[in-house]
């Protein structure tokens, strides 16, 4: 697509829908873009639902910025027509988003890498200790009065502390996530589509097949992208190839994993714990299976949640948004 020039993008003022109420400096840097930019936001914490954003898009919208919840298709591109010319995500992964249309229609993509990084390898590396050292169960044993005494063998887990780590895809987060096991001392495997000697030396990590990263690791990370050939590749072929004393964590994409398989696995003992932070669907329900196993620490897609990155995320969006309107580069565009 062609973005319209400055001038062109000053004599026409945009529409632009928000589907959800988000932070005040994103919003503000919405509003000093007025008159250029007329806001129409959901002004909710909660999703706007799916009838509302068809309908505020059908009326004329000239931008969308969303969420992750958002599910961008045909549907909603149509209701947008031709008029629709940008989407700004507040998320890294787009998958909730038909690039392929945008692509065919000529609609520019944003989206907020980077901003999330240190966060999430945050919460991933709580995902460890919680599902090494059995935080569910011994929260649970205070809440419910089965404490009981001190026991010598009473809610031991695997070491954090010089365990093998594997790393399924070494991008930005991953890394991130590596550099903090370390200082655990914690022996690094990787693997992905080619090795990163960039991160190997500082790191100390190796990059291996995957079944090799399988075979050795006692806690087992993947971090790579969603797409077909990684959808539902931990499955339970995958489990059956870890040790029986290993621990999965998943804080990238729910799709990643077959839950059921994952469920077997930590029921029939094929490995020792998990701990997610991603599930599919979201939010769990709450007679799913995997939330009845005292080994599966789930969170509730947190990975993100600080206060600071959260307000990078909505910022860089709002960015991204009046930069496609001023015909300027975006700070961070999806190239389609």
């Amino acid at each position: 697509m062609v973005a319209p020039t400055a001038t062109a993008a000053a004599a026409a003022a945009w529409r632009v829908v928000v589907t959800r109420r988000v932070a005040p400096e994103a919003m503000q840097i919405l509003r000093d873009a007025a008159p250029a930019l007329d806001l129409d936001v959901w002004d909710s914490e909660d999703p706007m639902p799916r009838d509302q954003l068809l309908a505020r898009l059908s009326v004329g919208a000239d931008a969308l910025y969303c969420m992750l919840t958002d599910k961008i298709d045909a549907a909603v591109l149509d209701a947008g027509g031709d008029r629709l010319k940008m989407v700004s995500t507040m998320s890294v992964g787009y998958n909730h988003i038909d690039t392929s249309e945008c692509k065919r229609r000529g609609v520019v993509l944003g989206n907020t890498p980077d901003v999330l990084t240190e966060t999430t390898a945050d919460t991933t590396v709580g995902l460890v200790l919680a599902a090494c050292r059995r935080f569910k169960e011994a929260t649970a044993s205070v809440a419910d009065g089965t404490w009981g005494t001190w026991k010598p063998n009473g809610m031991c887990g695997p070491d954090v502390y010089g365990a093998t780590v594997g790393v399924i895809g070494l991008g930005r987060i991953g890394a991130a996530v590596a550099r903090r096991l370390r200082a655990f001392s914690c022996k690094i495997l990787y693997t992905g589509r080619a090795p990163k000697p960039e991160f190997e030396e500082v790191l100390d990590a190796k990059f291996v097949r995957l079944e090799e990263l399988l075979a050795e690791a006692d806690i087992v990370i993947p971090l790579c992208p969603l797409n077909e050939s990684t959808k539902g590749m931990f499955d339970k072929s995958k489990f059956r190839a870890m040790k029986k004393t290993a621990v999965f964590i998943n804080a990238a994409r729910g799709e990643l994993v077959n839950q059921e398989d994952l469920c077997e696995a930590l029921t029939e003992g094929e490995i020792f714990a998990a701990g997610l932070d991603v599930t599919t669907p979201e939010p769990l329900p709450t007679d799913s299976p995997l939330i009845k196993c005292p080994n599966c620490f789930i969170l509730p897609h947190i990975g993100s949640a600080s206060k600071g990155t959260r307000t990078a995320m909505a910022t860089l969006a709002a960015k991204n948004l009046v930069a496609s309107y001023k015909g300027e580069e975006l700070p961070s565009e999806v190239k389609l």
